[in-house]
């Protein structure tokens, strides 16, 4: 089985309260791929060396921190991912972990012109590029999955793919791979169950004004009538619904695991 890196994208204050975004990945991960390795780490902690040892991919979550991506206090998540993609390994980005990587790469980040997008993605558009790309096996236009996030990618690095757009959000989905970089991400979040996202609305947040919002996404998994108003179903929530990504993902880790293998 594989061994992932998970870089936990929420400040230290955060985490005192509890909140650890890597506890979605790690929950939906043992469902996905049980046996999968996973190996918490702080930005800080992801430096060349031993941390990368029989690691066969690293993730970056989302951030419950106040700041943008290109924000000062944000230069140890982007350090970190530098030094993820100089490994040449297979990296995931939810979200924050997207825009770390657009920044990094030569890309732009910004508050959304159309504001907080929050619950589920909805109107999704798969790219020309998309439709073919392994990142969208088994996805198709209209699909929904968890989100909510503030600030987006506004500008694509150069050389980027874009994948999936929606009209609230024009780069939803993307992905590098030249130079050596290996990087999918998307601004949703296929790690979180519907409820993960009831709850930081149910906490003091900057998602607080969207408590109409709970209740549907505390039983959209379940419920037929509350998944209709959240304008999905509930087997669109399902682990291997909700997840594709990360299904697809964990298998191209597992691929270039094998890659790997083989030339040594």
């Amino acid at each position: 089985m594989s061994t992932l890196l998970i870089v936990e994208g929420s400040p230290p204050e955060i985490m005192a309260a509890g909140h650890f975004e890597a506890d979605a990945f790690l929950a939906t991960i043992k469902i996905l791929a049980p046996g999968t390795a996973c190996r918490p780490v702080a930005p800080e902690d992801v430096v060349p060396g031993e941390i990368f040892t029989g690691v066969d991919g690293v993730i970056f979550t989302g951030s419950g921190g106040p700041w943008p991506a290109d924000a000062p206090e944000v230069a140890p998540w982007r350090d970190a991912m530098k030094v993820a993609m100089d490994t040449g390994l297979p990296i995931w980005g939810s979200c924050n972990g997207m825009q770390l990587a657009a920044l990094v790469l030569g890309g732009a980040v910004g508050p959304s012109p159309n504001g907080i997008e929050i619950g589920v993605t909805r109107g999704m558009k798969i790219t020309e590029a998309g439709q073919t790309h392994p990142l969208m096996a088994g996805r198709s236009d209209g699909y929904a999955v968890a989100c909510m996030h503030r600030d987006e990618v506004q500008r694509l690095p150069e050389g980027a793919i874009l994948i999936a757009s929606n009209a609230h959000c024009p780069i939803q989905a993307f992905v590098y791979e030249k130079d050596g970089v290996d990087f999918w991400g998307a601004q949703y979040h296929p790690e979180l169950e519907p409820k993960g996202v009831a709850g930081h609305i149910r906490r003091a947040s900057i998602y607080s004004s969207f408590a109409d919002l709970a209740a549907d996404l505390e039983q959209g998994d379940t419920a037929a009538a509350a998944a209709a108003r959240l304008g999905t179903t509930p087997q669109a929530f399902a682990p291997q619904n909700r997840a594709r990504e990360l299904v697809n993902w964990l298998a191209h880790v597992a691929a270039r695991k094998a890659e790997r293998v083989t030339v040594a």
